[in-house]
């Protein structure tokens, strides 16, 4: 028989995790009576059919394109119109969650849209749980709940039932950042590799990584490293590593094209060209005049204050290398444009700042009433606040205006 205390251990944890499951199929029901109002905004478009139900909106934008993969595969020839310029393609688009797709599709036989938001669905859920477990360890119960609370139901959320890669996405995220703040190598580094093959980044991931190695490396005298440690460390990095090489490689593998991937990604890029920052320079500059160059430190500064700052001194340097490396990063890579709000639903951790939760504070005032009436005041609107731009998401971008709109 157990021992009382890990009974006691097994049923807290047991009601947390009922909490954090309450709390994201709450905001995911929200979610599902927007988008059931949404279906009498949307006109019907190839995505859809003749018939706009729950059923069809949530196959819109990009997931047209996994339907594409989960039913048809990667073209096996790059396509060009007659002027010899490559086409927009599937290869641009990573291969785990529509084959995942495919798979529950022959199990279930139910359509590729309905299938794939049902699985974003429980995979959010997975994910929302990993993030929780993860934020409660520095922040403690009350602040994890919170923190997920405001994750589960910000602006993009509505991304994590419709079909598309992003609830696997942080699932498998979350997993590489919870094995890392542990230092277990061998699983992150395994399911760092897995990333590789849902969504790009790797690059970003490396650099945690290596952060997440360099704080064992300069504990190494009050704790000593052992070779297999050191292999694990490596491995760890080695895995971002193999995640950023593997789908530009299976697309050279698949097409005959040594760049099939990159010569992709830019067809969807003004020229069809990727160049590191001058598109955030633009925007700038259209949006802020002579002020532009001003505008981006300014947008620098606050990624690097929001990371260093006091305000995150709870969450592990694996967190906070992640909250800083991954906007950064998206800076470098990505065009400024409407699809910048779900890409930012990984950076989680910044939940846990805006409900003031990662402070460093004595327990005495952790515990105080006028802290938790705090915390939880500032949870509510933060939850108000997503719930009402919700609605803005996806009234303004995941619904499609023929015959072209800005994507969610």
């Amino acid at each position: 028989m157990a021992p009382a205390w890990w009974r006691v251990r097994l049923q807290e944890s047991h009601r947390f995790a009922m909490v954090i499951l309450a709390v994201y199929l709450l905001a995911r029901g929200f979610s599902a009576l927007l988008l059931v109002e949404l279906t009498h905004y949307q006109v019907p478009v190839s995505w859809t059919g003749p018939d706009v139900r729950y059923d069809t909106i949530v196959g819109l934008w990009d997931a047209g394109w996994y339907k594409e993969i989960a039913t048809q595969g990667y073209p096996p020839v790059l396509p060009r119109d007659e002027l010899g310029q490559l086409q927009q393609n599937a290869w641009a688009f990573y291969p785990l969650f529509p084959f995942l797709t495919r798979a529950f599709m022959a199990i279930t036989g139910a359509p590729f849209a309905i299938t794939g938001a049902m699985l974003a669905l429980v995979l959010g859920g997975a994910a929302a749980l990993l993030i929780a477990v993860i934020l409660r360890a520095h922040i403690g119960t009350g602040g994890a709940i919170a923190a997920t609370a405001v994750w589960s139901t910000c602006a993009p959320s509505p991304v994590l039932q419709v079909a598309y890669t992003e609830s696997l996405a942080i699932l498998l995220l979350a997993a590489v950042l919870y094995f890392l703040e542990r230092q277990r190598w061998w699983p992150a580094a395994g399911i760092a590799v897995l990333t590789g093959l849902a969504r790009p980044i790797a690059v970003p991931l490396g650099i945690v990584a290596l952060v997440a190695v360099f704080v064992r490396w300069r504990r190494r005298e009050a704790q000593p490293i052992s070779r297999s440690e050191y292999g694990g460390m490596a491995a760890a990095v080695v895995g971002c590593g193999l995640a950023g090489l593997t789908w530009p490689v299976i697309a050279w593998w698949g097409t005959g094209v040594r760049t099939a991937y990159t010569d992709t990604m830019g067809t969807w890029r003004y020229g069809q060209d990727i160049v590191p920052l001058k598109p955030w320079v633009g925007i700038a500059d259209y949006l802020f005049g002579p002020a532009g160059p001003w505008a981006l430190v300014a947008a620098v500064v606050l990624i690097i204050g929001v990371a260093v700052g006091p305000w995150a001194a709870q969450l592990s340097p694996v967190l906070r290398a992640w909250i800083l490396a991954y906007p950064l990063y998206l800076a470098v890579v990505l065009d400024p444009g409407t699809s910048l709000f779900r890409y930012l639903l990984p950076c989680f951790p910044w939940a846990a700042i805006a409900v003031d939760a990662a402070w460093r504070r004595n327990e005495d005032v952790m515990r105080s009433s006028m802290a938790m009436l705090s915390r939880w005041g500032v949870t509510a609107g933060w939850v108000l606040f997503g719930l009402a731009t919700q609605w803005w998401w996806l009234y303004e971008l995941w619904r499609f205006v023929p015959p072209s709109d800005f994507p969610p």
